[in-house]
């Protein structure tokens, strides 16, 4: 269990004064972490004061000089180290160093809107609810037209679901993306699970439900996500995210919905099909009916990505969004064979995805 320390060490903790902590995982974020904290320090906070804790996982681009450059004329950030380098040591290591009674779990791959915290602590305690996040918009890293379509990609439905904290109106929700949390609730669940380095989030908010607490996303405010620099990249991430979902549905399945193993139901449909397809033809000289379904269903998939490029391309008022369906195509098949490898693989990890950002 973690402890809970005092308030001998933060200022904030003064009377008519709500501290709050930001916790602020980073690895090798040089790219994106001035402008993160560029927006935290902007915070229109009302009567909650900031800390800033950006807890570093052995960054070798720049990023931990930055922040420290930053902190010099900032005293509320402060820069810790985290030697484990997953994701739940670091939120473990800022839920420990903080003395507030609100922590904030974001991410450096983000910038927060002005009044993001101090709508998030209003709508937590009118909700009656453990943790509270904006609405999360997807952006380009870039403006070259690869980035773009990685951004297009993850941002829409039918590539992230209908329920995915990227695509979520508002509401009690499962899962909240970059929340403001009541601290005491995450030390009673017993912090992050540190065997996971991803859906670390998931875990602790299943845990979270299951002890009668409610999770709640605002649509009065919004943090603004930077998705991977361009579709190679985004490939990768969807390869990783799908392994680390099987790896998570081993140590606790609970914490999984059955949206994150579509794509793993896709692929297995794709595969058994393309396997009747060959028995048929050795048998028959003919793929009969496998090779029609299989073609059917590849062909629905890239209709239904049509239908999504178009949406797109109307909203964005580009038509490079056209060019959609065979990435959302290969977006599904990445993220459905990395949960099969995870799946159908060694339970003692013997491939692990290699580690990057921490979000």
């Amino acid at each position: 269990m973690l402890s809970r320390p005092t308030c001998s060490t933060m200022h904030e903790c003064s009377i008519g004064v709500v501290p709050v902590s930001v916790i602020l995982p980073v690895f090798n974020e040089a790219s994106h972490i001035e402008e993160a904290l560029r927006s935290l320090l902007n915070q229109d906070a009302g009567t909650y004061s900031l800390e800033v804790l950006v807890i570093d996982g052995g960054s070798v681009d720049g990023t931990r000089e930055i922040v420290r450059r930053w902190a010099k004329t900032h005293p509320s950030i402060r820069l810790l180290d985290n030697p484990g380098r997953k994701t739940p040591m670091a939120l473990n290591i800022g839920l420990r160093a903080s003395v507030a009674d609100y922590v904030c779990i974001f991410g450096a791959h983000a910038k927060y809107s002005p009044d993001y915290i101090r709508v998030c602590m209003e709508e937590l305690k009118s909700k009656r609810a453990a943790g509270c996040s904006g609405r999360l918009i997807t952006a380009a890293s870039g403006t070259h037209l690869s980035a773009r379509l990685a951004a297009w990609c993850i941002a829409h439905r039918f590539a992230s679901s209908r329920n995915s904290v990227r695509t979520h109106p508002g509401g009690y929700v499962d899962t909240i993306p970059f929340p403001v949390m009541e601290r005491q609730s995450l030390l009673d669940a017993g912090g992050y699970d540190e065997r996971l380095d991803r859906n670390q989030d998931n875990d602790m908010n299943q845990r979270l439900r299951a002890s009668g607490h409610k999770l709640y996303l605002t649509p009065r405010t919004q943090a603004t996500y930077y998705a991977r620099p361009g579709v190679k990249s985004l490939l990768h991430y969807a390869y990783n995210t799908g392994w680390w979902n099987g790896a998570t549905a081993r140590l606790s399945f609970a914490a999984m919905s059955l949206r994150h193993f579509v794509p793993f139901a896709f692929v297995l449909a794709l595969l058994l099909l393309a396997c009747v397809a060959v028995y048929s033809f050795s048998v028959r000289h003919s793929p009969g009916i496998g090779l029609l379904l299989l073609g059917a269903l590849i062909v629905v998939h890239l209709l239904i990505g049509t239908w999504a490029g178009i949406e797109t391309a109307l909203r964005e008022r580009s038509a490079s969004a056209l060019l959609l369906p065979p990435i959302i195509l290969a977006f599904h098949l990445a993220y459905g064979a990395g949960t099969a490898r995870s799946l159908f693989s060694t339970p003692d990890r013997s491939f692990k995805p290699r580690l990057q950002e921490t979000q």
